[in-house]
This record gives C-alpha cells, sequence and structure tokens, in this order.
C-alpha cells in the first residue's frame, strides 16, 4: 500500500507539472515564428533550436515509420487478452494486467486526440496542407507511453528473465531511436518534445500506480 500511495504522490505532482509547463509553453514570450506568422510560446527557446537544426527528410521518415511498431505492441495486448478471455472464459479471470493497458491505451488515446483538437504551439513546418498542432509531440508520447507500459507490464506477462530482458532492450532501443529521430527531423518545436515526455512520464507513473495497487490486491487475496 505505501507503493501505491508513493506512486500517487508522483503522478499527481507531474500531473501539477505537466500543467504548469503546458501553461508556460501557452503564454510565456509568445511570438509570431511559425510559419503563416503563427503564434510560438518560449519563441527565444524554440526559435533558436529549430534555426539551428532545421527540418530533416531523413530523421522525420525513421520516426513516422518506427512510431507505426508501438501499435503492434497494441494489437499484442488485445491479443493476449482475448486469449485469456477464452481460455479462463470469465471476464474476472482475465489477468489484471491486460485491464491496466487495456485502460491506459484508451487515457492515452484521449489525451492524444485532446491535443490534436487543442492547438497550444503550430509545427514549424507545414507538412500537408495548413498549420498543425504540434503540442505536445504525439510520436514522442506515442513512443514512451506505449513502449514504456509495456516495459512495465512484462514484469507480469513474461515469465522467462532472460526473454523479457531482451524484450525491454528491444523496446528501449525503439523508445529513444523514435524520440531522438522526432527531435532531430524538425517537425517539433524543442517544447513539444519535453512536453511530450512530461506528460508521458505522468500517464507511466499513473500506470505503475495501478499495477502497484493490482499486485498489492493479489497479495491480500493470498
Amino acid at each position: 500500500m505505501k507503493k501505491t500511495k508513493k506512486y500517487l504522490i508522483l503522478s499527481l505532482i507531474l500531473l501539477a507539472i505537466a500543467i504548469c509547463y503546458t501553461a508556460l509553453v501557452k503564454m510565456i514570450d509568445v511570438q509570431a515564428i511559425g510559419p503563416e506568422n503563427s503564434a510560438v510560446g518560449l519563441a527565444i527557446v524554440n526559435g533558436a533550436f529549430h534555426n539551428k537544426f532545421g527540418f530533416n527528410e531523413m530523421f522525420y521518415k525513421v520516426s513516422k515509420y518506427a512510431g507505426y511498431i508501438p501499435f503492434l505492441l497494441v494489437a499484442f495486448t488485445g491479443i493476449v487478452g482475448l486469449k485469456e478471455l477464452m481460455e479462463k472464459k470469465s471476464l474476472s479471470k482475465v489477468d489484471s494486467t491486460i485491464y491496466g493497458l487495456c485502460g491506459f491505451y484508451v487515457l492515452f488515446a484521449i489525451v492524444y486526440v485532446a491535443f490534436e483538437k487543442i492547438a497550444i504551439n503550430f509545427r514549424p513546418v507545414i507538412l500537408d496542407e495548413g498549420l498543425e498542432a504540434s503540442f505536445p509531440s504525439t510520436h514522442t508520447m506515442l513512443a514512451i507511453c506505449i513502449c514504456g507500459s509495456s516495459m512495465m507490464a512484462s514484469k507480469y506477462l513474461i515469465k522467462n528473465e532472460n526473454l523479457r530482458k531482451i524484450f525491454n532492450i528491444c523496446l528501449g532501443i525503439l523508445m529513444t531511436v523514435i524520440v531522438i529521430a522526432r527531435t532531430l527531423s524538425g517537425v517539433h518545436w524543442i517544447t513539444d518534445i519535453i512536453g511530450g515526455i512530461i506528460i508521458s512520464s505522468y500517464l507511466l507513473v499513473l500506470l505503475k500506480t495501478f499495477f502497484a495497487y493490482a499486485s498489492n490486491d493479489k497479495e491480500c487475496k493470498h
């Protein structure tokens, strides 16, 4: 129970940090430095970083195509959950880890769509047609949230220690590649990347809180 409380407090702290950071990006040093004179918060920092690195098509493609891989993890979770349901023939007997992951994916999707609709900042480049919401970097969030949650869940779902280590190393590499490539691609302001990391950290600690609670609940029942 102490672990659950600790993670819950940490998640609330990270939520407060995420809210404050988003407010800073929206309200501080707002200048029209984006395409079509779009206003950008923390303009001096964002402008300096973007001017240094610019747009890089290779990193953009790496982040774009590598960003499809985490969706396979979501599909795999669905398959594992369906397999358990068919074997145990009861929703109540499906591992709580699967429920935690599914709930986490739903929450992530809600946050993802919300930020796609609410424009805090616009992209520093126009990729298709017109301005697009840029904050936070949803590719960064996707990589950290899906890979991170799968790494956390592997403790409960993969019994073979060596296999679990290999699995987690591969996910760690994938997550790092996507975040770095997205940062250097130039399709986001640096504050978008940082925002994605902060918000993802909050969501992952929230999931960690659930896992700690579920694990404690299992121990109490035994």
